[in-house]
Protein backbone atom coordinates (compact mmCIF):
# COMPACT_ATOMS: atom_id res chain seq x y z
CA UNK A 1 0.00 0.00 0.00
CA UNK A 2 3.04 2.54 0.70
CA UNK A 3 4.36 1.77 -2.81
CA UNK A 4 0.93 2.46 -4.15
CA UNK A 5 0.33 5.53 -2.50
CA UNK A 6 3.73 6.50 -3.27
CA UNK A 7 3.69 6.32 -7.00
CA UNK A 8 0.08 7.50 -6.71
CA UNK A 9 2.22 10.68 -5.08
CA UNK A 10 4.50 10.86 -8.34
CA UNK A 11 1.35 10.56 -10.33
CA UNK A 12 0.05 13.84 -8.75
CA UNK A 13 3.51 15.33 -8.88
CA UNK A 14 3.23 15.07 -12.70
CA UNK A 15 -0.30 15.91 -13.80
CA UNK A 16 0.31 19.23 -11.24
CA UNK A 17 3.47 20.09 -13.42
CA UNK A 18 1.54 19.49 -16.93
CA UNK A 19 -1.13 22.35 -15.94
CA UNK A 20 1.86 24.44 -14.59
CA UNK A 21 3.51 24.21 -17.55
CA UNK A 22 0.62 24.44 -19.74
CA UNK A 23 -0.12 27.92 -17.52
CA UNK A 24 3.73 29.15 -18.80
CA UNK A 25 3.17 28.27 -22.08
CA UNK A 26 -0.64 30.71 -22.30
CA UNK A 27 2.48 33.32 -20.61
CA UNK A 28 4.66 32.83 -23.31
CA UNK A 29 7.78 31.97 -21.13
CA UNK A 30 10.73 30.11 -22.02
CA UNK A 31 11.94 26.82 -21.04
CA UNK A 32 13.63 27.83 -17.41
CA UNK A 33 10.13 29.67 -16.75
CA UNK A 34 8.16 26.96 -17.77
CA UNK A 35 10.55 24.67 -15.28
CA UNK A 36 10.03 26.40 -12.77
CA UNK A 37 6.26 27.50 -12.54
CA UNK A 38 5.98 23.26 -13.38
CA UNK A 39 8.01 22.49 -10.48
CA UNK A 40 6.02 25.22 -8.24
CA UNK A 41 2.81 24.10 -9.15
CA UNK A 42 3.69 20.11 -8.37
CA UNK A 43 5.71 20.82 -5.49
CA UNK A 44 4.56 24.20 -4.04
CA UNK A 45 2.00 22.80 -1.76
CA UNK A 46 4.06 19.96 -0.27
CA UNK A 47 6.38 22.26 0.63
CA UNK A 48 4.07 24.78 2.14
CA UNK A 49 2.51 21.94 4.83
CA UNK A 50 6.55 20.50 4.97
CA UNK A 51 7.64 23.90 6.17
CA UNK A 52 4.64 25.26 8.32
CA UNK A 53 5.26 21.78 10.33
CA UNK A 54 8.58 21.97 10.59
CA UNK A 55 8.92 18.88 8.60
CA UNK A 56 12.87 18.78 7.35
CA UNK A 57 14.20 17.95 5.01
CA UNK A 58 10.96 18.69 2.92
CA UNK A 59 10.03 15.56 0.61
CA UNK A 60 11.62 16.70 -2.67
CA UNK A 61 14.90 17.43 -0.86
CA UNK A 62 14.90 14.18 0.57
CA UNK A 63 14.03 12.65 -2.12
CA UNK A 64 15.09 13.81 -5.88
CA UNK A 65 12.83 11.47 -7.90
CA UNK A 66 10.24 14.33 -7.09
CA UNK A 67 11.91 17.10 -8.85
CA UNK A 68 13.14 14.67 -11.85
CA UNK A 69 9.30 13.67 -12.39
CA UNK A 70 8.39 17.42 -12.45
CA UNK A 71 11.22 18.47 -14.42
CA UNK A 72 10.36 15.68 -17.29
CA UNK A 73 6.79 16.16 -17.02
CA UNK A 74 7.34 19.77 -18.08
CA UNK A 75 9.94 19.07 -20.77
CA UNK A 76 7.53 16.20 -22.03
CA UNK A 77 4.44 18.90 -21.61
CA UNK A 78 6.09 21.07 -24.26
CA UNK A 79 7.59 18.51 -26.97
CA UNK A 80 3.64 17.27 -27.44
CA UNK A 81 2.68 20.38 -27.88
CA UNK A 82 4.89 21.66 -30.30
CA UNK A 83 5.16 18.22 -32.10
CA UNK A 84 1.23 17.33 -32.39
CA UNK A 85 -1.51 19.15 -30.40
CA UNK A 86 -2.61 21.25 -27.36
CA UNK A 87 -3.50 18.08 -24.53
CA UNK A 88 -6.78 17.37 -24.27
CA UNK A 89 -8.29 19.37 -21.75
CA UNK A 90 -11.04 17.10 -20.28
CA UNK A 91 -8.15 14.52 -19.71
CA UNK A 92 -6.07 17.09 -17.61
CA UNK A 93 -8.78 18.17 -15.53
CA UNK A 94 -9.64 14.28 -14.35
CA UNK A 95 -6.31 13.81 -14.41
CA UNK A 96 -5.73 17.05 -12.20
CA UNK A 97 -8.89 15.59 -9.97
CA UNK A 98 -6.83 12.30 -9.65
CA UNK A 99 -3.76 14.06 -7.96
CA UNK A 100 -5.72 16.53 -5.76
CA UNK A 101 -7.57 13.53 -3.84
CA UNK A 102 -3.29 12.10 -3.61
CA UNK A 103 -2.29 14.97 -2.21
CA UNK A 104 -4.68 15.63 -0.11
CA UNK A 105 -5.47 12.41 1.68
CA UNK A 106 -1.44 12.24 1.99
CA UNK A 107 -1.32 15.86 3.35
CA UNK A 108 -3.54 15.03 6.07
CA UNK A 109 -2.27 11.63 7.03
CA UNK A 110 1.18 13.49 7.52
CA UNK A 111 -0.11 15.81 9.41
CA UNK A 112 -1.65 13.15 11.52
CA UNK A 113 1.77 11.50 12.30
CA UNK A 114 2.71 14.53 13.51
CA UNK A 115 -0.14 13.99 16.10
CA UNK A 116 -1.90 17.48 15.21
CA UNK A 117 -5.61 18.51 16.28
CA UNK A 118 -7.72 17.05 13.36
CA UNK A 119 -8.49 20.35 12.31
CA UNK A 120 -5.28 21.32 11.00
CA UNK A 121 -4.81 17.84 9.88
CA UNK A 122 -7.54 19.32 7.12
CA UNK A 123 -6.09 22.48 6.69
CA UNK A 124 -2.63 20.60 5.87
CA UNK A 125 -4.48 18.73 3.92
CA UNK A 126 -6.15 21.32 1.74
CA UNK A 127 -2.71 23.26 1.62
CA UNK A 128 -0.95 20.39 0.18
CA UNK A 129 -4.03 19.79 -2.38
CA UNK A 130 -4.25 23.34 -3.19
CA UNK A 131 -1.45 25.19 -2.33
CA UNK A 132 0.66 24.38 -5.41
CA UNK A 133 -1.99 25.73 -7.76
CA UNK A 134 -2.20 28.71 -6.08
CA UNK A 135 1.63 29.93 -6.10
CA UNK A 136 1.36 29.14 -9.56
CA UNK A 137 -1.14 31.91 -10.13
CA UNK A 138 0.06 33.94 -8.03
CA UNK A 139 3.39 34.10 -10.16
CA UNK A 140 1.37 34.02 -13.23
CA UNK A 141 -0.56 37.07 -11.91
CA UNK A 142 -4.03 35.13 -12.07
CA UNK A 143 -6.72 35.46 -9.67
CA UNK A 144 -6.09 31.70 -7.94
CA UNK A 145 -8.65 28.82 -9.55
CA UNK A 146 -9.90 27.90 -6.27
CA UNK A 147 -11.29 31.47 -5.68
CA UNK A 148 -13.31 31.60 -8.67
CA UNK A 149 -13.72 28.28 -10.80
CA UNK A 150 -15.48 25.55 -9.59
CA UNK A 151 -15.78 23.93 -6.07
CA UNK A 152 -12.39 22.91 -5.75
CA UNK A 153 -10.69 23.33 -1.95
CA UNK A 154 -14.49 22.14 -0.88
CA UNK A 155 -13.83 18.66 -2.09
CA UNK A 156 -10.39 18.69 -0.68
CA UNK A 157 -12.07 19.53 2.92
CA UNK A 158 -14.52 16.79 2.69
CA UNK A 159 -12.13 14.04 1.78
CA UNK A 160 -9.79 14.95 4.71
CA UNK A 161 -13.14 14.79 7.03
CA UNK A 162 -14.01 11.68 5.53
CA UNK A 163 -10.30 10.25 6.27
CA UNK A 164 -10.50 11.87 9.34
CA UNK A 165 -14.02 10.02 10.25
CA UNK A 166 -13.21 6.92 8.59
CA UNK A 167 -9.71 6.26 10.56
CA UNK A 168 -12.09 6.06 14.36
CA UNK A 169 -13.53 3.05 12.77
CA UNK A 170 -11.96 -0.54 12.66
CA UNK A 171 -10.91 -0.57 9.01
CA UNK A 172 -8.11 -1.72 7.07
CA UNK A 173 -5.61 1.42 6.58
CA UNK A 174 -6.00 1.05 2.30
CA UNK A 175 -9.70 1.17 2.75
CA UNK A 176 -9.89 4.54 4.41
CA UNK A 177 -7.29 6.27 1.96
CA UNK A 178 -8.98 4.84 -0.98
CA UNK A 179 -12.47 6.18 0.53
CA UNK A 180 -11.12 9.79 1.08
CA UNK A 181 -9.31 9.94 -2.23
CA UNK A 182 -12.68 8.54 -3.88
CA UNK A 183 -14.89 11.64 -2.41
CA UNK A 184 -12.54 14.09 -3.28
CA UNK A 185 -12.50 12.64 -6.72
CA UNK A 186 -15.94 12.44 -7.03
CA UNK A 187 -17.06 16.00 -5.83
CA UNK A 188 -13.93 17.32 -8.20
CA UNK A 189 -15.53 15.86 -11.04
CA UNK A 190 -19.25 16.39 -10.02
CA UNK A 191 -18.39 20.00 -9.87
CA UNK A 192 -16.58 19.68 -13.17
CA UNK A 193 -19.53 18.42 -15.11
CA UNK A 194 -22.14 20.09 -13.67
CA UNK A 195 -20.01 23.28 -13.11
CA UNK A 196 -20.95 23.59 -9.36
CA UNK A 197 -19.63 26.37 -7.71
CA UNK A 198 -20.43 28.36 -3.90
CA UNK A 199 -22.20 31.48 -4.23
CA UNK A 200 -20.14 34.54 -5.33
CA UNK A 201 -19.59 37.77 -3.77
CA UNK A 202 -20.71 40.93 -6.19
CA UNK A 203 -20.07 44.48 -4.71
CA UNK A 204 -22.34 47.02 -5.46
CA UNK A 205 -21.60 50.41 -5.92
CA UNK A 206 -24.31 52.80 -4.44
CA UNK A 207 -25.05 55.81 -6.00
Amino acid sequence: MEKLFYLSDLFGVAVFAITGALMAGRKSMDLFGVLVIAIITALGGGTLRDVILGNHPVSWIRDDTYILVASLAAVGTVIWVRLTRPINETGLLLADAFGLAVFTVYGTEVALQHNLQPGTAVIMGVITGVGGGVLRDIICNEVPLIFQKEIYAIACIAGSLVFLALREVALPGWLVTAAAMLVVLLIRLAAIHWRLSLPRFHLLDRD
